[in-house]
């Protein structure tokens, strides 16, 4: 009997893991349909992805473009709409098995949230969701019966790790960072850094906010509170450890003492695949990884005085409540003005832990406490700027 193709909807198709996900689906065409495409504004690459992969609809959330995407798409009987409102009622849709949320920020939350309320199960790359919202999501996860399978590939590892083992309980995990372009960096030094410097990812390709998250270890800041959601763990159960050359993803240890960890070269094709496929691991052509070309694989500590991104997250994650919602509002505003030069490498920080101060906390938020203060966290941050 021919397999039923799993029905996948991609919150994000035009950015960095969007794009790399619909290189997967076009490699396993017998396995994979595309129901839904999304971008914000880059139409012309939207239009060539829905010719190629005609998928039942595509939402444009740019509403100014959404002409041009019409007029594209019209003749081939694709459905297309425009707006923030659209992008959440899509994944509602009853064909969808699966919703990639590829969204880059804050933005992923209220699609996600709506995806989860209409039964599917989440393919998760949008960090940011959990970070503003863990509690709620890990709720609503619950109540519908909704599966998060994790495409960041330091979750995926320890998602991977996991599995077989729901009864054994977790010590402690290892989140492995490649401690970015500027590791051993001291403060005189980052104090004059360019975002030219900042987008050279060592070893990762990924977009421009992901790539100064990386530089500043804001973005394992934002992975440790993901992996508090994700795996149910306490703060002293998660620890950072700097690997420059990105083979281990991350790592599991367990009651016992033993530690299982996920290895493989940097390509966010992987964990993709794995989200997008599980529970089978699907056969690919992926370049395989060989020990000899890896003789030394080191490991260090980060240095979290210089980078004190990775603290704040911390910080944020031991406070709860809005507190991780305001960390990720203010460096979201903080990421956006150093890539338009208003802002220095190091004050992005500064910036941040002012918002932290000054933003009012709410121990127990729900959804509209939230949106609240992910607005009020930005108007601040612009007036501090």
């Amino acid at each position: 009997m021919k397999e039923k193709k799993k029905h996948i909807a991609i919150l994000g198709s035009t950015g960095s893991i969007g794009t790399q996900a619909l290189e997967v689906i076009a490699n396993q065409k017998e396995l994979f349909e595309i129901e839904v495409l999304t971008a914000h504004s880059n139409c012309e690459l939207l239009i060539t992805q829905a010719k190629k992969f005609k998928p039942n609809v595509v939402v444009i959330t740019d509403q100014s473009k959404y002409k041009k995407v019409n007029n594209a798409l019209f003749d081939l009987g694709i459905k297309v709409y425009a707006g923030k409102e659209a992008l959440a009622e899509v994944v509602e849709m009853e064909d969808i098995d699966l919703v990639l949320t590829a969204l880059v920020g804050y933005a992923g939350l209220k699609p996600t949230i709506r995806a989860i309320k209409a039964g599917k199960n989440i393919a998760l790359a949008n960090k940011e969701t959990l970070v503003v919202a863990g509690c709620l999501i890990s709720l609503l996860c619950k109540e519908y019966g909704v599966s998060i399978y994790p495409v960041d590939s330091e979750h995926s590892a320890l998602f991977q790790c996991l599995v077989g083992e729901e009864n054994n309980a977790i010590e402690k995990i290892y989140l492995t960072a490649s401690g970015g372009p500027f590791r051993g960096w001291k403060k005189q030094e980052l104090s004059t850094v360019k975002k030219e410097q900042a987008l050279k990812h060592p070893n990762w390709d990924m977009g421009a906010k992901i790539t100064i998250d990386s530089a500043t270890l804001m973005n394992k800041g934002l992975e440790v509170i993901e992996a508090k959601w994700l795996f149910d763990l306490k703060a002293e159960q998660i620890e950072v450890v700097v690997h420059p050359q990105s083979i281990i993803h991350s790592a599991v240890q367990f009651e016992d003492g033993s530690i299982k960890a996920q290895l493989g070269l940097p390509d966010m094709k992987l964990p993709i695949q794995y989200a997008l496929g599980f529970p089978e691991r699907l056969k690919n052509s992926f370049k395989r990884f060989d020990f000899l070309d890896y003789p030394h694989l080191t490991f260090e500590k980060p240095d979290r005085k210089t980078f004190r991104n990775l603290d704040l997250a911390y910080t944020a994650m031991g406070k709860g409540g809005n507190m991780p919602c305001i960390l990720n509002a203010a460096n979201e505003i903080a990421v956006a003005a150093f890539l338009k030069d208003e802002i220095g490498f190091l004050n992005m920080s500064d910036l941040i832990a002012n918002c932290m101060e000054k933003i009012t906390f709410v121990p127990n938020p729900s959804y509209e406490d939230f949106v609240e203060t992910d607005k009020q966290t930005r108007i601040l941050a612009n007036k501090l700027l």
